[in-house]
């Protein structure tokens, strides 16, 4: 496979598990919230491609200055210093291990298709224990086990979902179809807020960057096509659930029980089976990208220096991997699906919106690497994503801000303590 190739897997991987994911949850928390459905969903869907386009766009020209690992990190630490860089890469951080708490949970919750008893509450955390320390060794042992892992997943996952679409199409219902009243101003914004699970992930590819050959070159068009591809599938998972499944707003693995509706008992076993294989894959790449974060800011001694610590004979963050993995353990062990699936947005459109506003800023610096994929013009779709980012970010609830809030508090009195402590050792110097 061509270095092109791979990064586009990588890309895909990390983007498509969001669309599997998002549609197999709470019927709550979707968008086929009764009100949104039909109009609301396909609305909902357009508008977030479109919010996640613009951010891809910028994220495409600003990856293409550097071949760092770090991602939004090292983004923020060239245009904007060490302290706004120590926070997005915190919330990056935050926002991994929510997302792998979230979607492990749901892995979980789909083996108890197969095996009822793996809803109760030991089986539950034996099959979390035994997913991370599997997880954790792959990632230990080298990246390019990982990425084979990655690789399998990825082909594991699209299978489920083309069969899905290709045979769902045939059995539309075209009553469902019928254009209800517009929702609420309210209820659309918050839907298109939590959709945004759907289609984030992208940057989990950028931040390995320095483990990977080219990325400046490679990585941006891959990020492209990869929206392009999960967006179109996203929408045609939507339009088949919803001219399949007329419960479609009560149900809770809407996925899984259109599947049955049109293909029987199969349908049901292969859906919930590609929905384990998608998850364990996305694990992988929470755990792959998740470690990279703390073993970058530890690079720029933001962090202390064990945690840039590399295995000698893997070549790997061996110490930032574990660490980041018993944070999982814990975070997944405490939390629920839906808990750690807001936080999770919350925290990555902040860091999204940091690189956004990084473009036009690393355009007028001259002592950073040139752009090698410029996005023509780059500072309007800059602050155009910027504005959808605040606009989805209002549109959270008053807890879910203080959640947020309350995080990024916690990184920044990290940040500054560690600060502090250096500045008070004789040995250390700030870089």
């Amino acid at each position: 496979m061509s270095r092109r190739a791979k990064a586009l897997v990588a890309a895909i991987d990390a983007l498509i598990m969001g669309a599997f994911a998002f549609s197999e949850t709470d019927g709550s928390v979707g968008i086929a919230a009764a009100e949104l459905v039909l109009w609301g969903a396909v609305a909902a869907a357009a508008v977030c491609a479109f919010v996640v386009l613009l951010i891809i766009l910028c994220f495409a020209e600003v990856g293409s200055r550097f071949d760092e690992t770090g991602g939004p990190y090292t983004y923020a630490r060239a245009a904007f210093g060490p302290t706004i860089a120590f926070e997005v890469g915190w919330l990056s951080w935050l926002a991994r291990l929510t997302a792998f708490a979230a979607n492990c949970n749901l892995m979980v919750s789909y083996l108890g298709y197969f095996w009822p008893a793996a809803n109760n509450a030991v089986p539950r955390a034996i099959m979390i224990v035994l997913v991370v320390l599997v997880l954790t060794a792959v990632n230990i042992i080298g990246v390019r086990q990982a990425a084979i892992a990655s690789d399998l997943f990825t082909i594991g996952k699209l299978l489920p979902m083309l069969a899905f679409v290709a045979v769902g199409l045939f059995f539309l219902n075209p009553h469902a179809f019928a254009l209800g009243a517009r929702p609420a101003t309210g209820a659309f914004s918050q839907s298109v807020l939590l959709l945004l699970y759907a289609f984030t992930g992208f940057e989990m590819a950028t931040i390995p960057a320095g483990e990977i050959r080219d990325p400046q070159t490679h990585l941006p068009r891959a990020l492209l096509i990869a929206t392009a591809v999960v967006a179109c599938t996203y929408i045609l998972i939507q339009v088949v659930c919803i001219g399949t499944l007329p419960e479609l707003a009560k149900s809770t693995k809407p996925l899984a029980d259109a599947g049955q509706r049109f293909m029987g008992t199969a349908g049901g076993v292969l859906i919930s089976a590609g929905a384990m294989i998608s998850i364990a894959g996305n694990l992988n790449i929470l755990v792959l990208s998740g470690s990279r974060i703390p073993f970058a800011i530890a690079e720029r001694k933001q962090l202390p220096s064990f945690l840039a610590q590399v295995n000698q004979r893997f070549f790997t963050p061996h110490a930032s991997i574990m660490i980041t993995a018993a944070v999982m353990l814990v975070v997944t062990l405490k939390s629920s699906f839906v808990a750690a699936l807001t936080i999770s947005a919350i925290a990555r459109l902040v860091t999204y919106a940091v690189t956004c506003t990084a473009l036009p800023v690393l355009r007028r610096k001259a002592s950073v690497p040139a752009a090698i994929f410029k996005v023509r013009g780059g500072p309007i779709i800059a602050v155009a994503a910027l504005g959808l980012s605040i606009w989805l970010l209002a549109n959270s609830t008053l807890r879910e801000a203080i959640q947020a809030a309350i995080a990024a508090t916690v990184g920044l009195l990290i940040y500054l303590t560690y600060r502090f402590a250096r500045y008070k050792s004789p040995a250390s110097k700030e870089s």
